[in-house]
């Protein structure tokens, strides 16, 4: 389905694409109207979150900046199949968005686009994920606010972890996960709050068992494996989330191994940055997102002329 926006420069798509499970997965995509992009962005939602509503704001902003933005939500979110909020296996749910994602990449109309990852708490270890994935597909990332490792306020403690994990395997869609409220430590505008509680196709309730087992293990995992993001990136974090952990961003920025790094700190912003704090506060951390995105656009793209090297290298062979 296809429509333009309220703005003449924005065409909005959606549409259902089939996984390898056999399940339906909604995608969503933000166009420039002009039909020339500068780049990809490949947007990556949080937990419980869906693209459509809660991230549209994002996509419009990206897409009037001349971006193309490309979202899917996962098995388990928002209209895509799967029980609500339940996430079996992280690995499926990395191999849905990578073959969603490389299928749009791969369309000769964007062969020769650059692809930025973007990916917000959760996401952001999506985007990490199909990073190491595809180490030299991808031409950056932005972390906002990643889900490199969950906030001590809001982790079991080992004890409960380990009695959850193994009722995990018996019991997965159980919500039994003891923790607060992500909304109302998560975003700070109390009508947005309102808008996620009333959306119906976020995900509300307690983290379910194998859910929230999945998230501890990969975020566990991305912790330890900091040192290998290679990638260009810039990561932002709020100075006052209490959701993700913002040491570790600083972490992940002091010791990647990416040559390519930038860091974006906000005094007294939470952790919804993209959506959730007010307007001047969203205008700063859109201002340097698309700053961000420019500068990287503007100067080439070493790995399309690495491949037409390539190719035409292959294309000598006898």
């Amino acid at each position: 389905m296809a429509g333009t926006s309220d703005e003449a420069n924005i065409i909005y798509e959606e549409e259902y694409v089939l996984n390898s499970r056999g399940m339906k997965l909604f995608a969503s995509r933000w166009l420039p109207a002009n039909g020339n992009p500068k780049a990809i962005i490949f947007m990556c939602h949080g937990y419980a979150m869906e693209c459509s509503i809660t991230m549209n704001s994002t996509g419009r902003k990206l897409a009037n900046a001349g971006y193309a933005v490309y979202g899917v939500d996962y098995e388990g979110h928002g209209k895509s199949d799967g029980r609500q909020g339940l996430v079996l296996d992280f690995n499926s749910l990395i191999n849905d968005c990578c073959h969603y994602f490389t299928t749009i990449s791969e369309k000769k109309e964007n062969k020769k686009k650059m692809r930025f990852l973007l990916g917000e708490s959760m996401g952001g270890a999506v985007a990490l994920l199909l990073h190491w994935k595809k180490p030299d597909y991808w031409d950056g990332a932005i972390l906002v606010a990643p889900m490199c490792k969950i906030a001590d306020d809001l982790r079991p403690n080992a004890m409960v972890v380990g009695v959850l994990s193994a009722l995990s395997r018996v019991i997965p869609s159980w919500r039994l996960i003891p923790t607060q409220d992500i909304i109302d430590v998560a975003f700070k505008e109390p009508q947005v709050r309102q808008q996620i509680r009333a959306n119906e196709y976020c995900y509300k309730g307690k983290p379910r068992l194998r859910t929230g087992c999945e998230l501890l293990r990969v975020s566990t995992e991305i912790e330890q494996r900091l040192s290998e993001v290679s990638l260009p990136f810039v990561v932002l974090h709020g100075e006052e989330d209490q959701v993700t952990d913002k040491a570790v961003s600083k972490q992940l920025y002091e010791v990647a191994s990416s040559t390519d790094k930038t860091i974006k700190l906000y005094p007294g912003m939470w952790h919804g940055l993209l959506y959730g704090e007010p307007p001047e506060n969203l205008n700063i951390v859109f201002s340097d997102i698309i700053d961000w995105l420019d500068h990287k656009s503007q100067y080439g793209n070493t790995r399309i002329e690495r491949e037409l090297k390539q190719q035409h290298e292959d294309h000598l062979k006898p």
